[in-house]
């Protein structure tokens, strides 16, 4: 039986991965001393791979497909099928951004004033080529952790990851520049893609997946309305396309299904009570299909 290899980010996007493939259907049973987890479906087997690495496995045929960050596919250069962005990090829907940042104080004022300074960072491809752009030579080294740390007495900058800045600001450094900005990837060895089974496999993941992460921050509103007052709440109610109208035992009643986002659930209710909308219902969504 043909069996998709599919790598699952090991480390701070593990968690949040495997709580999106449990609403896109997928249970990933994780044992704690072992990098293969178990998971419901005997057509997957998965492994967990540092994000770090995912990209080079790929490409490698070692996996077939693998979730992994835009910024590690460009640190490894490899080569790899770029399937679908999957907008997701270890806290929120918020983009990774690889900056580079100095201390507060520092008299670092511009890209150009690194010139001859030392940059402490994990990604040093990542970097050397960014400098390279600016024309400008300088001194990377590989940091090996804790890298908000090093300036100003092991380096003069460092090239860093954040998703929310909190832990820069922290230690007290200022952001100079955005080098890269990153959102999770599935990706694809090339010849993996070109096998029939294993892209429908890896296409079917990816539409579960993208469904649902659009469900997030969406809820289902289901209400009665009166027809004479349709118009009225149609007028005013957001919807993936239109809502859908349902006929009810009632002939002079409709019910009135739709998607809109959370966050205007409190001001659109009082507005829909106002215009005659009667038995308003909010529910959950695991998935949004587009």
């Amino acid at each position: 039986m043909a069996v998709l290899q599919l790598g699952i980010p090991k480390g701070s996007l593990q968690k949040s991965t495997i709580e999106i493939f449990a609403k896109a259907g997928y249970k990933i049973t994780v044992s704690a001393r072992s990098y293969y987890p178990v998971i419901d479906d005997v057509e997957i087997e998965c492994m967990l791979i540092r994000a770090q690495e995912m990209a080079r496995y790929v490409e490698e045929g070692i996996l077939d497909a693998g979730l992994t960050g835009h910024d590690w596919i460009i640190e490894t250069g490899a080569q790899v099928e770029k399937v679908t962005e999957l907008v997701y990090g270890k806290v929120g829907k918020n983009p990774l951004r690889w900056v580079l940042a100095v201390p507060e104080d520092s008299e670092i004022k511009t890209i150009k004033d690194l010139n001859g300074k030392r940059i402490a960072t994990e990604v040093l491809n990542m970097t050397r080529n960014y400098l390279a752009e600016h024309d400008v030579e300088a001194n990377v080294e590989f940091s090996w952790g804790a890298t908000e740390v090093k300036p100003p007495k092991l380096a003069d900058a460092i090239v860093e990851i954040t998703e929310t800045g909190s832990s820069l600001k922290a230690n007290r450094l200022r952001i100079l520049d955005t080098v890269c900005i990153s959102n999770t990837w599935l990706i694809a060895n090339k010849a993996s893609w070109q096998d029939a089974f294993k892209r429908k496999k890896i296409e079917h993941l990816s539409l579960l997946l993208k469904s649902v992460l659009a469900a997030d921050n969406r809820v289902g509103l289901m209400m009665n309305v009166h027809k004479d007052k349709m118009d009225d709440v149609i007028r005013i109610l957001p919807a993936l396309n239109k809502p859908t109208v349902s006929a009810l035992i009632d002939s002079d009643w409709v019910a009135l299904n739709t998607v809109i986002k959370e966050k205007t659930v409190r001001e659109i209710i009082p507005q829909l009570l106002e215009r005659g909308a009667e038995g308003i219902i909010e529910y959950a969504l695991n998935k949004v299909v587009e």
